[in-house]
């Protein structure tokens, strides 16, 4: 492996971590609850549609939201950091 490659692997791992809640904030799952009006919004909606008039625990929105609340969890950095890992390989 090569010391570009190397770089690769460290950005993409790194840059997950520190991207996911900054994306997650943007599409409207703050710290604050939903944003009114967002796609984060929107997804709630449909989800609760889904499923019959509420969120399921466990959900992609319900994950999505605990995420933007309080950020990501070791368990939860390092599946991230995996991903990042794994999408700098292929560069």
């Amino acid at each position: 492996m090569g010391l570009l490659t190397g770089l690769a692997i460290a950005a993409g791992a790194a840059g997950t971590v520190v991207a996911a809640p900054a994306v997650l904030a943007v599409v409207g799952f703050t710290s604050a609850g939903i944003a009114a009006g967002s796609m984060a919004a929107s997804l709630m909606s449909a989800s609760a549609v889904a499923s019959g008039g509420g969120v399921v625990a466990g959900s992609t929105v319900a994950i999505c939201q605990s995420i933007g609340a309080v950020g990501l969890s070791g368990g939860a950095a390092a599946a991230s950091g995996g991903v990042g890992l794994l999408l700098g390989l292929l560069i």
